[in-house]
C-alpha cells in the first residue's frame, strides 16, 4: 500500500487521536530487501528483552536481513509508522488495530499473545469519593486515544451500565495523564502495566478496577502486509525467537526485572509486578480471536469512534504466518 496523501493521512492521524507533530514520520519504501524494521513500546518488555539480548539480530542473520529498531510512545504511533512504511513489524493492544484499519492503514495480524485481563485498571486517588465504575458518571477518565484501555473503558462502562457519553473522556499520553491524576486534574485514569503497576506502588492511588471479566486485553504482533507476503520465513522466525523470549521471561522473572529496569526506569520490584500480568505466550491469530476484534470494531461503529465499518479478518493473509 502506498503511503497516504496529505489529506488521508491527516485523517488518519485525527482517528488515532495523534498530532502530526508528534508523528512526523518520513514515507518510506513499503519494503526494503534485507531490512526488517521493527517497532516497539518501552513498555514491551519481550521486544525489549530481545533487543536488550540481541537474540532476534543473532536469530535472522542467517536469513540476510539487518535488524533494526524504532521506538514509539503508544501503539497508534506505532501503527502510524507501519502505514507509511517506517518499520515492518510491531507490537500493540486490541484497540490501536481497529482505529488503524478504519482509517485505510495496511498490516496484517501475525500472531497474538494470549489474555492478560490482569495488565490494565483503572485507577483512582485514595481520598476520591468514587468507590464504584458507575461513580465515573461525568467524571473527567484520563486514557490514550487510540489504545488498549480505549476498549477496556467502553466495556468496563457498559457493564456497568454506562455509555462511553456517560463520562468526560481526557485524552492524555501516559505520564500526562499521570500527573494529571495526582494534581486533580482529572478523576481517574485508565492504564495498563508497567505504568498501572508503577502508579499503585509509587502514588496515593488505588484500583478501581481491572479486565478481568471485561476485556481480553489481546496484544497482538502485526506486520507490514508487503513484508509479510513476501519475507513469512523472517516473520516466523521472529515470531518463534520471541516465543523463546517470553519463556525466558516466564522461567525467571526478577531476572527480566533486573534486565528491563535501567531500560524502563522502574524499580525492578515494579516491574517484576506488571511482567507477572502478562503472558508471554504468543499464538497464531485464530477465528475466535478475530471475531473478538470484530466485535470491538462494531462497538466503536456504533460509537462513531470510528468512520466506517471494517472486517477485521481483511487484515490477515490468505495463508496465515504460523
Amino acid at each position: 500500500m502506498k503511503p497516504l496523501d496529505p489529506l488521508s493521512r491527516r485523517r488518519f492521524l485525527a482517528v488515532l487521536g495523534a498530532s502530526a507533530a508528534t508523528l512526523a514520520l518520513p514515507a518510506r519504501a513499503a519494503y526494503e530487501a534485507g531490512k526488517f524494521r521493527i517497532g516497539y513500546q518501552k513498555a514491551a518488555s519481550t521486544l525489549v528483552l530481545a533487543k536488550a539480548n540481541g537474540s532476534l539480530e543473532a536469530r535472522l542473520r542467517p536469513l540476510g536481513v539487518e535488524v533494526t529498531w524504532a521506538e514509539f510512545a503508544a501503539g497508534p504511533q506505532l501503527l502510524e509508522g507501519l502505514n507509511v512504511g517506517a518499520i515492518d513489524f510491531g507490537y500493540v493492544g486490541e484497540a490501536p488495530p481497529v482505529f488503524a484499519q478504519a482509517a485505510g492503514a495496511d498490516f496484517v495480524y501475525s500472531a497474538y499473545e494470549i489474555p492478560t485481563p490482569l495488565a490494565e485498571g483503572v485507577v483512582v486517588a485514595n481520598t476520591s469519593p468514587i468507590k464504584t465504575v458507575a461513580d465515573l458518571k461525568r467524571r473527567k477518565v484520563a486514557f490514550n486515544k487510540g489504545s488498549d484501555v480505549h476498549w477496556f473503558l467502553v466495556a468496563l462502562l457498559r457493564k456497568h451500565g454506562l455509555d462511553f457519553g456517560d463520562i468526560d473522556p481526557v485524552y492524555l499520553a501516559p505520564a500526562d495523564a499521570r500527573a494529571a491524576l495526582e494534581r486533580g486534574s482529572v478523576d481517574a485514569w485508565a492504564i495498563w502495566d508497567p505504568f498501572l503497576s508503577a502508579v499503585l506502588d509509587q502514588s496515593p492511588v488505588r484500583l478501581l478496577a481491572n479486565a478481568e471479566g471485561v476485556a481480553d486485553h489481546h496484544q497482538f504482533f502485526l506486520s507490514q502486509r508487503t513484508f509479510a507476503s513476501k519475507r513469512p520465513d523472517v516473520v516466523k522466525a521472529t515470531l518463534e525467537s520471541l516465543g523463546e523470549t517470553g519463556q525466558q521471561i516466564r522461567a525467571d522473572y526478577a531476572g527480566a526485572a533486573a534486565k528491563l529496569a535501567p531500560i524502563q526506569g522502574l524499580d525492578a520490584k515494579i516491574i517484576e509486578k506488571g511482567l507477572r500480568h502478562y503472558a508471554h505466550r504468543y499464538q497464531p491469530v485464530s477465528e475466535t480471536v478475530l471475531a473478538a476484534q470484530q466485535r470491538i470494531a462494531d462497538t466503536f461503529l456504533q460509537l462513531k469512534l470510528i468512520p466506517r465499518p471494517i472486517r477485521v479478518a481483511d487484515a490477515t493473509l490468505p495463508h496465515p504466518v504460523g
